[in-house]
C-alpha cells in the first residue's frame, strides 16, 4: 500500500537522513561530539589549517559550542590549537597524528554506513545519486550560503 507521503521530497529526505544519522551516530559514538566531532576533526585534517571562526562558519556551528567541542577533541589528543603565523591572536585548529588516524578510521566506518544506506541502489545508481545530490546541495548552498563549501569539495574530489 502506498501513501501520498511516498512522493513527498521532505518525507524522502527525512527518512534517508534519519537512517544515515542513526547509523553515523553509532559508528562515531566513541568520538567526542559524535558526528559534529567528526566534522570538526575532518576540518582539522584539511589543508591549509583554519581557525575556529572559519570552521564554525563552514560547519554552521555556534562558536561557543565549537569551543567546547574542540576542548573535548583536544583532551583526547585528536586536535591541537596552534598560533596562526599571520595573526598571533588567532589559533589554527590542526589534527594531531592520533587525530589523523582516528579521522581515517572513522571515515572508513562512515563509508560502510553510506554503503548500507544506499544498499538498495546498484553501484552505478549510487554513484549517480551521489553526483545528483552533490549538485542539488551545492545549488542550495549557493542560494543560502554559509560559505562556498562546494568549491572546497570540488578541490578535494578533484
Amino acid at each position: 500500500m502506498t501513501t501520498p507521503l511516498e512522493g513527498d521530497l521532505g518525507w524522502m529526505l527525512g527518512v534517508v537522513f534519519r537512517a544515515y544519522a542513526k547509523a553515523a551516530e553509532h559508528a562515531l559514538s566513541d568520538l567526542p561530539g559524535g558526528p559534529r566531532g567528526y566534522q570538526v576533526l575532518t576540518a582539522a585534517v584539511g589543508e591549509p589549517p583554519r581557525n575556529q571562526g572559519a570552521i564554525a562558519e563552514d560547519l554552521g556551528i555556534d562558536r561557543t559550542i565549537l569551543t567546547y567541542l574542540i576542548d573535548d577533541l583536544e583532551k583526547q589528543d585528536l586536535v591541537a590549537r596552534r598560533p596562526d603565523p599571520a595573526d598571533r591572536r588567532s589559533r589554527l585548529i590542526v589534527a594531531t597524528d592520533t587525530g589523523r588516524r582516528s579521522q581515517e578510521a572513522h571515515r572508513s566506518a562512515l563509508r560502510h554506513v553510506e554503503a548500507h544506506v544506499l544498499s538498495s541502489l546498484a553501484p552505478e545508481q549510487s554513484e549517480a545519486f551521489r553526483a545528483l545530490l552533490q549538485q542539488v546541495a551545492c545549488s542550495a548552498q549557493r542560494l543560502d550560503p554559509m560559505s562556498d563549501l562546494c568549491e572546497a569539495v570540488k578541490k578535494i574530489d578533484g
